[in-house]
């Protein structure tokens, strides 16, 4: 049944896979479920942000094909397909007023023409469930933003053939469920955080509380929380395979791994759209649609 069964996660950078929803794609992989992540653009400009690798001019001039190389390596350690969407990043501008975003860059580019790009992987691969970003992009970064914009529109176009004719972009298909990535949800953080302080240890997550009051982010609907505790190592792994954006040595991995799989043992998804019948909570992601696979 499960060579059936195709997930398609929507990404904006090479990394962002490995840092979101990355153990239950290894999950599903795992159980032989088809799962493909889609990275919209090549990450071009993102900052280097291991303090290993900072200043080191190689990497400085060919930052494209140095995280090529880190994608490559991420995705074989998850055991997902990977196909780029593209685009170039559009960087996170900083100051204010905040600059204008860079000519060209992915965050630019007309929605529905760039969604008619997503609509051409969608159509070829035909997933039954597609995971993204909310409104927010998780965090108001535009590359984020637009990917959450294109997946919106690409749902729903995969099965309009009107707009996006068969001819160029293949025969229609229509996904079944569209969830958004919510592991850094304020539950979660806060269980950890208590967790690090009761065993006496110091907490990486005091900070992101802080700006979380600051922010007065509005809480989301985790709707959907997938087991994937024995997962957790490989998607460290994964992550620590995007070398230029992760410090071995970072807060990334400062709760212990026996810590995380008791206090919480799961990674979460808001539920957005869905066309079949499905009771919440849910712990799979295929609920409603694997008995029918």
């Amino acid at each position: 049944m499960t060579d059936q069964l195709r997930l398609m996660a929507v990404h904006a950078h090479p990394d962002d896979e490995s840092s979101k929803g990355a153990a239950t794609m290894a999950k599903y992989v795992s159980e032989g479920v088809d799962v493909l992540v889609v990275t919209c653009t090549g990450g071009e400009r993102g900052s280097i942000l291991n303090p290993k690798l900072q200043g080191d001019k190689y990497i400085e001039e060919h930052i494209h094909e140095v995280r090529k190389k880190e994608m490559d390596e991420a995705r074989e350690i998850l055991g997902v397909k990977q196909e780029w969407l593209g685009f170039v990043d559009s960087g996170l501008p900083e100051g204010d007023p905040l600059p204008p975003l860079p000519e060209g860059c992915f965050a630019l580019e007309d929605v529905d023409k760039a969604a008619g790009e997503l609509v051409r992987k969608i159509r070829a691969f035909r997933p039954q469930v597609i995971t993204t970003y909310d409104e927010n992009g998780g965090y108001p970064h535009p590359d984020h933003i637009m990917t959450h914009k294109i997946s919106m529109v690409a749902f729903e176009g995969a099965a309009d053939a009107e707009k996006y004719p068969e001819a160029e972009f293949g025969p229609v298909f229509q996904p079944q469920k569209l969830y958004y990535n919510q592991g850094f949800n304020r539950p979660r953080t806060e269980a950890l955080h208590n967790a690090m302080l009761d065993r006496g240890l110091e907490s990486p997550y005091g900070d992101w509380l802080k700006r979380w009051n600051e922010f007065e982010r509005t809480e989301r609907t985790l709707t959907t929380h997938i087991p994937c505790a024995d997962f957790f190592e490989i998607r460290d792994k994964a992550l620590i395979a995007h070398a230029t954006q992760i410090d071995p040595d970072g807060g990334w991995f400062k709760v212990p791994m026996d810590l995380q799989r008791e206090v919480w043992p799961t990674e979460e998804y808001e539920l957005a759209k869905s066309l079949v019948d499905t009771s919440l909570p849910e712990d799979d992601l295929f609920a409603g649609i694997r008995d029918n696979a």
